[in-house]
């Protein structure tokens, strides 16, 4: 009996060691998958800006210079939580009748691509004033259209702008008429990536 009590007391103890070596194989695979694990919601980065969510609006005090003026057309943040905007902005000429017309913006190199992160220019009283905060700024230049051969360009008055957000699939449009050319092939139109909003003096 004294025997037989010392392998059921062995026995025991090593079906105890074996359970305490697989617990701690499970606490070891399960601390492992949430460091797998993406980060929570709460900690994830702002999503990228929408179409939808943007007010899409031109200052129309350009600056002149060696033949095209110089505008900023800013993107104010209109949704309700922060949202990014990174890259380039589409932007091509349209008539009244919402028709392209010559060639869309080329982009321009100036200032290094980076991320722009608007917060929500809601308040509880309405709309805020825009800031650098909720609006970012693209810096579009329009060239002349008379500095272009007239054949080539054909002049013609554009009604606006036909904006497309950027990494967006959805556009807007901003009235603004202006001389351009009708022709594609010579580039009346150049942006620049979008950069933090400055308002204008």
């Amino acid at each position: 009996m004294r025997r037989r009590s010392i392998l059921l007391q062995g026995s025991r103890t090593t079906n105890v060691v074996t359970v305490a070596t697989a617990m701690v194989l499970i606490a070891v695979l399960f601390v492992w998958g949430l460091s797998g694990r993406p980060l929570a919601s709460s900690a994830a980065a702002p999503r990228a800006c929408t179409t939808a969510n943007l007010d899409v609006w031109l200052n129309t005090n350009g600056n002149g210079a060696a033949g095209s003026s110089y505008y900023d057309l800013n993107l104010t943040n209109l949704s309700a939580s922060t949202c990014t905007l990174y890259g380039y902005t589409g932007i091509s000429t349209i008539t009244q009748a919402g028709i392209q017309v010559g060639s869309a913006a080329a982009r321009s190199s100036a200032h290094a691509v980076s991320v722009v992160t608007l917060t929500s220019a809601r308040s509880a009283k309405g709309l805020e004033t825009s800031t650098a905060h909720n609006t970012a700024t693209v810096v579009l230049q329009i060239a002349d259209a008379e500095n272009f051969p007239q054949a080539n360009c054909v002049p013609i008055t554009a009604a606006g702008l036909r904006v497309y957000p950027p990494n967006q699939k959805e556009s807007t449009v901003v009235p603004y008429p202006f001389v351009t050319c009708a022709k594609s092939g010579p580039r009346v139109l150049h942006v620049e990536s979008v950069q933090r909003y400055v308002a204008s003096q």
